[in-house]
């Protein structure tokens, strides 16, 4: 399939005029989706309950907050900026009443569109955009001037201008300054779920902390584990991040190269990628989407054990302790849970 990528110059902000957009959640997303949108000139809302503890957030920063039935019944455009295992019983008893044929459902993440935990009436157009960073990085990169690629891909349109109206929406949240990919539900949602099992979470973080375990019992500082293993994977990420693999390894030395190339694939050699595998065949096959509602389902008590002995990891208390030591980790926070 032929990539298409669209600018600031192929989306109409225009196609927003006269309408409203309702923001469901005030979380991560939803918070940068609705601060950007307004700070484009966009008419937003924005859907809580009455008891949300972001009432107060989005209040603050100068949104109209209204719950998510009136949200819904207000906005030609509503968003769902909702938890995964939340989003489809807010839609089925909240938002799917209120909606009329001819507005546009949106989501941020294709995962109950794909899986059809929500399937939206006949005539609602559906599209879906997609920002690839975590919101307070889109909030960020807005109010610098810049933006974070995203992805659009539209799942129905009886109007015949969804395309249109999704790339008005990601322009207004500063995703045009980026690149807008356009993509489908499937392909967005499988490779959503599978880069953060195998490698941007789970295995970033399995791998991060079973290699400071295994120089904490072999006698070494905790310190020194925790930099050596964790903190300077930032480093290492940020020169990725600007010129791919081959810059970083133009710039570490020719020992860390050596290694790199050498003792990598014996740490993910063929029976990492098998298992590999299998997680995408859980993901494509929807298991791993039953596992997930089930669990919560069933009050989500394995979740929050495995949360808590997370948090609870030596690693933890040893990291707080070096970045305490680094003040200049505080300065323009990405993540202030006070306002966001």
């Amino acid at each position: 399939m032929e990539l298409n990528v669209y600018y600031d110059k192929d989306a109409d902000l225009g196609r927003l005029d006269g309408k409203t957009v309702a923001v469901i959640g005030y979380g991560s997303q939803g918070h940068a989706h609705a601060l950007n949108l307004d700070s484009s000139g966009v008419s937003v809302v924005v859907g809580l309950r009455k008891e949300s503890p972001s009432r107060t957030k989005a209040e603050e920063a100068g949104l109209r907050v209204l719950t998510p039935e009136e949200a819904a019944r207000q906005g030609d455009v509503v968003m769902l900026t909702l938890p995964d295992e939340t989003a489809a019983d807010i839609y089925r008893e909240q938002v799917a009443p209120n909606l009329q044929s001819g507005n546009y459902l949106a989501v941020a993440h294709g995962f109950n569109i794909h899986f059809g935990a929500i399937r939206p009436a006949p005539g609602v157009n559906v599209f879906m955009v997609a920002p690839k960073g975590p919101g307070h990085t889109v909030r960020q990169h807005y109010e610098e001037g810049r933006g974070v690629p995203s992805l659009v891909a539209v799942a129905a349109d009886p109007s015949g201008d969804t395309l249109q109206i999704a790339l008005a929406y990601a322009k207004g949240i500063g995703a045009g300054r980026a690149g807008i990919i356009e993509t489908t539900f499937r392909e967005e949602t499988e490779t959503d779920l599978f880069g953060e099992q195998v490698v941007l979470c789970g295995g970033l973080t399995a791998l991060m902390t079973a290699a400071y375990d295994i120089l904490v019992d072999a006698g070494y500082a905790p310190e020194m584990a925790y930099f050596e293993t964790i903190h300077e994977v930032k480093l290492i990420v940020d020169l990725i991040y600007e010129g791919g693999v081959a810059n970083m390894r133009y710039s570490v030395s020719n020992t860390a190269e050596y290694g790199d190339l050498t003792r990598g694939p014996r740490v993910i050699d063929e029976s990492v990628k098998q298992r590999m595998r299998e997680i995408l065949t859980d993901i494509q096959s929807g298991r791993f989407a039953r596992e997930w509602v089930l669990e919560n389902k069933a009050g989500a008590i394995s979740f929050e054990a495995l949360r808590n002995r997370a948090r609870t990891h030596p690693s933890e208390d040893v990291g707080a302790r070096l970045r305490g030591l680094m003040p200049w980790l505080k300065e323009k926070r990405l993540v202030d849970r006070a306002k966001n």
